[in-house]
């Protein structure tokens, strides 16, 4: 038995290139093409292999596409379980514009997938629970119910697995209703969640605080982007500040922050140290291009810059 599964409904091969400008109308000469197998649970399970977690990544995959990308989760050795699906696996396309250093990001909405083959990845899920950790990233490919992710938090509550939610839109709002251990939003999304504009700090901090009242998360997680992150839970607020690095990609630093949280929650550690690796694997994912993700070597290298104050 695994201590932590990681789920992605809706993976991608991620192709990144590079321009100089990003214009209209024009045709526009790119320079060479990174690939990387993506997807939010993916992504996470990447950066727990590499921490050294007992971890299994679980994930639809279908075509071409798809065997390209288990091509490139078996080069890694992280371990996965594919759940075959009849049409394509998506691409995923980023251009990052050499003279700005802005990314720009084009998401496919990706295969659609049966009745059958959501039923399947359920009951693959439901003999296959983790011991510790079920984390559920990334958005939901088409065809897939809205409450599917509900469906699973309720069976993982059940068996007392802790249940890591990253995701958006009616999905995440079912989940939520459950309630989760772990809820990693965005500051955008927390605001479209809350309806709230939350221009301070104290309304970032009470509106987590709001979820964990409710008993939709027992902590919540926000990413603030190039102002680092906040973690809340019912006895404790903090905030922490971003590291500075030379910034390559932006793209899977999140999934990183997510990745590094969890493994540090698993080994047992309190939540400010968990707080700190997340921190510092969100900064390692900037290091390099593409969805290269942060490698272990930069997230334990980073760690000691983190500085974490109470919020």
């Amino acid at each position: 038995m695994t201590d932590i599964l990681t789920i992605t409904l809706n993976p991608a091969l991620d192709v990144l290139t590079t321009i100089d400008k990003v214009s209209d109308t024009h045709k526009m000469r790119c320079g060479s093409v990174i690939k990387h197998q993506g997807g939010g649970g993916v992504n996470v399970a990447r950066v727990l292999h590499r921490l050294g977690a007992n971890c299994v990544a679980l994930y639809m995959a279908g075509g071409v596409t798809g065997e390209r990308h288990h091509k490139l989760m078996s080069a890694e050795k992280v371990r996965c379980h594919v759940m075959p699906i009849a049409e394509e696996t998506r691409e995923s396309f980023s251009v990052h514009e050499t003279s700005s250093g802005n990314d720009f990001r084009f998401v496919l909405p990706g295969p659609q997938v049966s009745a059958a083959e959501v039923e399947a990845c359920f009951d693959y899920v439901a003999q296959h629970l983790p011991k510790q950790f079920l984390v559920i990233s990334g958005g939901l490919a088409p065809g897939v119910p809205e409450n599917f992710y509900a469906r699973l938090t309720t069976l993982a509550k059940a068996h007392s697995v802790r249940v890591v939610l990253d995701t958006n839109g009616p999905a995440l709002t079912e989940a939520l209703k459950v309630g989760v251990y772990l809820f990693k939003p965005s500051l955008r999304e927390l605001r479209d969640l809350t309806g709230q504009a939350l221009t301070t700090e104290e309304a970032q901090v009470a509106a987590a605080q709001q979820l964990i009242q409710s008993g939709h998360a027992e902590i919540v997680a926000v990413s603030l982007g190039a102002d680092g992150a906040l973690v809340v839970s019912a006895n404790e607020q903090w905030r922490a500040r971003s590291i500075q690095v030379d910034v390559q990609t932006t793209i899977g630093a999140g999934d990183s922050f997510v990745g590094g949280m969890v493994w540090s929650l698993e080994r047992g550690d309190s939540l400010v140290k968990a707080f700190q690796y997340g921190m510092a694997s969100g900064a390692a994912a900037l290091l390099a291009p593409g969805t290269s993700l942060s490698q272990a070597a930069d997230v334990h290298y980073l760690l000691p810059q983190v500085v974490v104050q109470a919020a």
